[in-house]
């Protein structure tokens, strides 16, 4: 406590613990601290001088009468009357400098300092520094008056800096949720990334906020979104990485920062915003399975330093951005993986078609041949009719084998067919219809089996079947609902199969449409083509499997799939 007698003592404390309440900038009262110390002491300059763990030095915070283009912006610890003070965590009086071989002359017109720690319990976080024109300006008793206001002093400052701390902890952590709700929501690949540089903004409450892409294949970033506050702009233009600041996160694969953009040394570097109030920047990569998919950059307005809670919250947008990326670009590869499926619905139509029609062809074909084969005939060798005949015999075996080429097609190669588990090819399937089930509000339910089923079969055939059948409960499920698959065992005419179950709970198969369900070009939906469940049955017996109807009503509809075990 700072000695009873000394009338200044209580006035002084009343008035620095009331900068706790009023003020809520820590520098904004630390500039109110030192100027009552200044008016306290009567000194005629002073600072005040945070210390800087990282770089071992002390930074001015604050300063008052001093000559801006003088100020030590970063002493060393031990230099100076101030870096001894806070080395040795002692107050320290220097009633002459013209004879203190420590003393660095600021002010020509100084003649006395004295300076105090601000400590933290043992720790020290800085130092008050008092000057006067006058030698003996300051007495012992000033000295140690100012070593116990320095302490409240940093109890005001700790105080402000924490509240600031929570109040920037809760706003990020609101903008986090926020932001991942947000996020999660986009699956157009422009509006991500906007969402994902406007939020980052207005979370770090930065001058401007920018997303590259990365190009690992030519080494280049393009910018593709940027928020600010000004009205700079960034190249849309592919840029080198290695002439790029944002080369320097893509190469490190780590967050980097810089102090100061403005400075010579970044002038020319293409990436960078042409914004005057663009100062220190702060760069995240997007990081994917140890891919640089892209960068988000940040851009204070102020020469800054990065704390750690900032750069753990650039970490978390730049993952969000990243998880909703991947989730975007997956939700455009099912859309195509599903216009791919419909392509491929029609051409197997086309196929199976033409697969009926040779059916159909064949049967007359081969009585055609059997008919002319038996009537006997036997022209001379002289006679027309033997070449007629001879031409016919030839043009039925040329159709037969045109016949025969169609079915062989519209089968499918034994040397497609490899051993899979079963759980596998559904899980693979399930990674390309997750999105658009989310998207249709339709939750899925679907747990592997713990004993692992091994079937030999085409997968692609096996996961058109599942992606039909899925697509088919979705469209019975329009306003959202449960799809369940389960894998299951059983026994047929003492041969074991597997079995996958997808249950809907949609409306159900009209009665009248459930005993022809597999029949060609039936149809329960407009635009439907009415062939892709008589596709499935085909291709579960080319399997020499089954698929049927298991149950429908109100409440949903079941549809059974049966493959035979591999053996050994």
């Amino acid at each position: 406590m700072p000695p009873l007698s000394d009338p200044r003592a209580y006035p002084a404390l009343y008035r620095l613990a009331s900068l706790a309440g009023r003020a809520e900038d820590p520098r904004t009262a630390l500039g109110q601290v030192l100027d009552e110390l200044i008016a306290t002491f009567g000194a005629d300059a002073g600072s005040i001088a945070l210390l800087n763990p990282g770089a071992g030095r002390l930074e001015t915070e604050v300063q008052r009468g001093m000559p801006a283009d003088e100020v030590q912006l970063g002493l060393k610890l031990g230099h100076g009357v101030t870096g001894w003070s806070v080395l040795n965590a002692r107050a320290l009086l220097v009633p002459d400098v013209s004879v203190e071989s420590r003393y660095i002359a600021v002010r020509p017109t100084a003649r006395c300092e004295m300076a105090a720690p601000m400590r933290d319990g043992d720790l020290v976080i800085g130092v008050i520094d008092l000057e006067s024109d006058r030698t003996g300006g300051f007495s012992p008793a000033d000295l140690e008056l100012l070593e116990q206001l320095a302490l409240e002093a940093a109890h005001v400052a700790l105080q402000l800096w924490r509240t600031r701390h929570l109040q920037a902890k809760a706003r990020q952590l609101e903008a986090l949720l926020t932001t991942g709700q947000s996020l999660v929501g986009k699956l157009e690949m422009q509006e991500l990334f906007v969402a994902l540089t406007r939020d980052t903004r207005r979370m770090m409450q930065a001058r401007l906020s920018a997303l590259f892409l990365h190009d690992a294949a030519h080494a280049t970033v393009r910018c593709v979104a940027l928020d600010t506050a000004g009205t700079a702009a960034i190249p849309a233009a592919e840029m080198a990485v290695a002439a790029c600041l944002v080369g320097g996160s893509v190469q490190t694969r780590r967050q980097v920062e810089y102090a100061d953009i403005q400075a010579p040394g970044f002038r020319d570097l293409a990436d960078l915003p042409a914004d005057p109030e663009a100062h220190s920047a702060l760069f995240t990569p997007l990081l994917y399975e140890g891919e640089v998919l892209g960068v988000l950059a940040v851009f204070a307005d102020h020469v800054h330093r990065f704390d750690d809670d900032e750069k753990r919250a650039c970490a978390s947008l730049a993952g969000l951005g990243t998880v909703a990326l991947q989730n975007a670009r997956l939700y455009a590869r099912v859309f195509q993986s599903e216009e791919m499926l419909r392509k491929n619905e029609q051409l197997t139509t086309l196929g199976l078609l033409a697969a009926e029609i040779a059916h159909e062809i064949r049967n007359p074909l081969t009585v055609l041949k059997l008919l002319i084969g038996g009537l006997g005939l036997d022209f001379a060798s002289s006679d027309p009719r033997r070449t007629d005949l001879r031409v016919i015999n030839e043009k039925l075996d040329q159709l037969e084998s045109i016949v025969l080429r169609v079915l062989n097609f519209a089968k499918a190669p034994a040397a497609l067919h490899s051993r899979w588990s079963l759980a596998d090819i559904v899980s693979d399937t399930l990674v390309l219809v997750r999105p658009k089930l989310a998207q249709s509000h339709i939750v899925l339910r679907y747990d592997p089996p713990a004993k692992t089923l091994v079937v030999d079969a085409h997968k692609g055939q096996i996961q058109q079947v599942l992606l039909n059948l899925i697509f088919n409960s979705s469209e019975a499920m329009a306003k959202g609902g449960q799809l369940t698959i389960a894998i299951g065992r059983e026994l047929r005419a003492g041969a074991a199969f597997a079995t996958i179950d997808v249950t809907d709970s949609g409306t159900g198969i009209p009665p009248e449409l459930g005993a022809r369900v597999f029949d060609s070009f039936l149809s329960g939906r407009p635009g439907g083509t009415g062939l892709g469940l008589a596709i499935a049955k085909r291709i579960l017996d080319s399997h020499h499997g089954d698929i049927a109807l298991a149950a429908t009503g109100p409440t949903g509809t079941t549809m059974r799939i049966a493959l035979p075990l591999a053996k050994g």
